[in-house]
């Protein structure tokens, strides 16, 4: 039998892994998907403990969300050597065999995580707008490789200065954004949300469906 589709979602510390899965398992459960749960993190499970009070039960069971504390650098546990995390996922798989899916978080990270493909079947890299609108064109592993980009807390746009000296707005600019996610990932989608608003996410769960649960 194959085995359960296993997507990674990396990203920095506070642009939203977490919150971005507390808002996608509801809508695929809804959809009749079984989901797990693998949550990295160096020195605690406290974001495994997080979705455990938030999902576990009325969403999915506690059982099916695990967390993983790796005790080294983040993009070592998915990348370098995922064994941690393969072990953890084909555990889970064992012994939830009914499982459709499997979401891994990453470690707060940089622009140079990856996920292993011996780990991840399909790749989510996720910034914020807080970070600045120079992320996208100043590229990384992450923001080349991933199969899907997403850039969040576009809310906070207003209140985030513009790196262009000579820019006639003084707030970050999502269209130069935009502009640039074409440039560096012309053939692979990027989308711009707030789930805070929870604007966009029905688009996340399409793509997920489309290019890593229906190929």
């Amino acid at each position: 039998m194959p085995r359960t589709v296993r997507i990674g979602i990396g990203g920095p510390i506070g642009c939203g892994k977490t919150e971005l899965i507390e808002k996608l398992v509801p809508k695929l459960t809804a959809l009749g998907y079984k989901v797990g749960i693998l949550s990295n993190d160096v020195y605690s499970k406290e974001d495994a403990r997080r979705m455990a009070v938030r999902l576990g039960e009325k969403v999915i069971d506690k059982d099916l969300i695990v967390g993983i504390e790796t005790g080294l650098c983040p993009h070592t546990a998915v990348r370098d050597d995922p064994s941690m995390n393969v072990n953890a996922a084909d555990q889970l798989e064992k012994e939830h065999p009914e499982l459709d899916l499997i979401l891994i978080e990453s470690g707060g990270d940089n622009v140079t995580l990856t996920f292993s493909p011996r780990l991840a079947d399909f790749f989510i890299y996720m910034i914020d707008v807080a970070s600045g609108d120079k992320t996208i064109r100043k590229g990384g592993l992450g923001i080349l490789k991933a199969d899907l980009l997403i850039v969040n807390k576009i809310d906070l746009a207003p209140y985030v200065a513009t790196t262009i000296p000579d820019s006639t707005t003084k707030t970050a600019n999502l269209d130069l954004m935009r502009e640039d996610a074409e440039k560096m990932r012309p053939d692979k989608p990027t989308i711009f949300l707030s789930l805070k608003e929870e604007t966009g996410i029905d688009e996340v769960v399409d793509i997920i469906r489309e290019k890593a649960l229906f190929r």
